[in-house]
């Protein structure tokens, strides 16, 4: 199907946004997603045009929220008033087009626990060779093999060299952990959704080797909570450099997830 957006979509730009570690850019403006059991290819036409192999159906069953297209994103740039706050204006222009993607809270948690200490292209690996260990081999629309994201099942039965295998390294006890809270229900993902951000953060730290940065990162784009603010080296020297005041999160609350995805991806292009 050919899918119009007359509102801030980037392909490129979402995916290096250190938000999600299993999309494939297979050719040109093309991607490879997959999400839920799904496998979505989407090649970016230019122009607001997008074709998708999928239907309308499994569009709008699955994929418009995925993209949380039901929020207007270049409506919430415009709450940026360039003359009080350029740097956040600047930022927001330059990665104008990432979105936050409505993730599964599962596989979030597990690939952020794995994201400590690790740059992007480690932890894409570390992720793929997971889901390749433990994963349910499907084949997509296109007619491509892809793994479904392994179930808290799959990973608490594997062996530490198992997971070593993955190149977890110190995270595997980590992985095992949280695979054993979710299976016998110490700990609830979904519910999560509707609870307050103090609330969602106290549990995630409840985990064994889950900081308030890697609840953050659940937080904002496994739950969906766009008022999350995650916490990094990166957004903790915008803070320090950019905003030695203070940064106004009343301000641009409930929509700072979304500004500290363009603050972060703007600063480490700038410094890289």
């Amino acid at each position: 199907m050919i899918l119009h957006i007359d509102d801030d979509l980037d392909l490129s730009k979402t995916a290096d946004s250190g938000q999600c570690f299993r999309w494939q850019n297979t050719a040109d403006n093309t991607w490879r997603i997959p999400h839920r059991g799904e496998c979505l290819t989407i090649t970016d036409l230019c122009g607001g045009d997008f074709e998708l192999d999928c239907t309308e159906e499994q569009f709008r069953s699955v994929w418009y929220a995925y993209f949380d297209l039901e929020n207007n994103y270049a409506a919430i740039r415009s709450l940026i008033d360039p003359g009080e706050d350029p740097f956040l204006f600047k930022a927001s222009q330059s990665e104008k087009g990432i979105r936050i993607l409505r993730q599964d809270p599962w596989e979030m948690l597990i690939s952020f626990i794995i994201s400590q200490n690790k740059n992007i292209p480690a932890i894409r690996r570390s992720v793929g060779l997971l889901s390749e260990m433990c994963g349910e081999r499907k084949m997509s629309a296109s007619g491509q093999p892809f793994y479904v994201f392994p179930t808290p099942e799959a990973i608490a039965a594997l062996t530490a060299d198992d997971l070593a295998k993955c190149r977890l390294g110190y995270r595997c006890r980590y992985v095992h952990a949280a695979a054993e809270a979710v299976l016998t229900g110490k700990i609830e993902l979904a519910p999560l959704e509707n609870e307050a951000e103090e609330k969602t953060l106290a549990a995630l730290t409840s985990l064994f080797g889950v900081g308030v940065k890697v609840a953050s990162c659940v937080s904002l784009f496994g739950l969906h909570h766009l008022n999350a603010f995650p916490v990094d080296v990166w957004i903790r020297r915008i803070l320090e450099n950019e905003y030695p005041n203070g940064y106004p999160f009343e301000k641009y609350s409930p929509y700072n997830g979304i500004f500290q995805q363009y603050m972060f991806a703007y600063y480490r292009e700038q410094n890289n």
